[in-house]
C-alpha cells in the first residue's frame, strides 16, 4: 500500500480509501470482515456520510472496530454532512448537530476530516466558517473539505473559511471522466469539450486539493459497473491485456488508471467483498505506462481530437 499526507492529519493516509456506504445492508459479521480485510491490506482511511443508511453504516463500522480490537488512532475517519431528505443544508446549526451525531455513532471524540457533501444553493459561507471554527476549536474535526463542489463554490467558501479545503470528493472512473475529457478536447466542437465542472482537476492541482474519486468502477450515475459489462467490451479487452501483463485483476487496472494521473487522485472503493478489496489494492504494486493510460482512456469510448 502507498500512503499520502493530508494537511492537519498527523497519520499517513492510505492512497486507497474504503467507502462504507453499503455497510447498512450487511450483517455485522460481514462488516467486520470487510474492515479487517481493508486493514490487512494497509487501508487505514474510511469514508462515511451521515446519510449512508441513515447513520447505520457508521454504527456498524464503530462496532467492527470494537469487535476487531482496533484502536481509534490506527484509523483515519472521514465523514460528510449536508444532505437532508429532499434538500441540502450547509447551515451552521445543521453542520454542528450533524457532526455531534456522527461522532456518537462512530463512538469517537473526533473526525480526521469533515466534508460538505453537496453544494447548498442557499449556503452562507460565514455560517460554514463559524461551524468549522467551532468544530476545530473544540477538537471535534481536524481538517475540512468538500464533495461534489466546483472551483467557484470552493472559492466562495474560502472567502470566509480560514481553514484549508484539503479534499474534494467527485465521481470519477475510467468510464466517467468528464473532467479529464474536457481538458483533452479544449476548443473543439466535440461534446467532450463541454466543461461541466469549471476546470476542477486543474484547479485542485493548483490549490493542493486532493481529489477523492467516488464510484471508481461505475459508469453513469449508478448505472452499473463497467468491469465485464457488455457495453464495454473493448475496455475490458484492454484491461484484461494489461492485467495479464502486470499479473493483476481488471479491478486493479481500473484503480491503477486513476492512480496514474499526476493529480494524485485517491480512489474511494465501495466494495464490501474481501476479494474485491484485495484486488483493488493490487493497483499499488505497479504503475501504468503513459501510453497504456491513454489506451484505456480510448477503449472506454473517449475521444482524442
Amino acid at each position: 500500500m502507498n500512503y499520502i499526507n493530508y494537511p492537519g492529519i498527523d497519520t499517513s493516509v492510505s492512497i486507497i480509501a474504503l467507502g462504507c456506504m453499503r455497510f447498512a445492508s450487511l450483517d455485522q459479521e460481514h462488516v467486520d470482515l470487510a474492515v479487517r480485510t481493508a486493514l490487512n491490506q494497509g487501508i487505514n482511511f474510511f469514508d462515511h456520510a451521515d446519510i449512508y443508511g441513515n447513520g447505520e453504516c457508521e454504527i456498524k463500522f464503530a462496532k467492527a472496530l470494537k469487535n476487531l480490537g482496533i484502536d481509534r488512532k490506527e484509523v483515519v475517519l472521514q465523514s460528510k454532512c449536508g444532505i437532508r431528505r429532499g434538500w441540502y443544508d450547509s447551515s451552521k446549526d445543521y453542520i454542528l448537530s450533524s457532526v455531534d451525531q456522527i461522532l456518537k455513532r462512530l463512538d469517537t471524540d473526533y473526525l480526521d476530516i469533515l466534508l460538505i457533501h453537496r453544494p447548498d444553493a442557499l449556503v452562507e459561507p460565514k455560517e460554514v466558517a463559524e461551524a468549522f471554527e467551532e468544530l476545530y476549536t473544540k477538537g471535534k474535526v481536524k481538517a475540512f473539505g468538500v464533495s461534489n463542489h466546483n472551483p467557484g463554490q470552493i472559492e466562495l467558501l474560502k472567502k470566509d473559511v480560514q481553514y484549508p479545503i484539503i479534499a474534494n470528493q467527485m465521481q470519477m472512473s475510467l468510464a466517467t471522466s468528464p473532467m479529464i475529457s474536457a481538458g483533452i478536447n479544449v476548443n473543439t466542437l466535440n461534446d467532450e469539450a463541454i466543461n461541466r465542472d469549471g476546470g476542477l482537476i486543474d484547479y485542485c492541482r493548483l490549490n493542493d486539493i486532493r481529489i477523492q474519486a467516488w464510484s471508481p468502477f461505475q459508469f453513469g450515475f449508478f448505472k452499473g459497473v463497467f468491469i465485464d459489462h457488455p457495453d464495454y467490451v473493448k475496455l475490458n479487452e484492454v484491461m484484461q491485456k494489461l492485467g495479464d501483463k502486470y499479473h493483476v485483476s481488471k479491478t486493479a487496472i481500473a484503480i491503477a488508471w486513476l492512480l496514474r494521473h499526476p493529480a494524485k487522485i485517491q480512489p474511494v472503493i465501495g466494495s464490501v467483498s474481501s476479494h474485491h478489496i484485495i484486488e483493488a489494492c493490487e493497483s499499488t504494486t505497479f504503475q501504468l505506462e503513459k501510453k497504456e493510460w491513454y489506451d484505456l482512456y480510448l477503449a472506454s469510448g473517449a475521444l482524442l481530437p
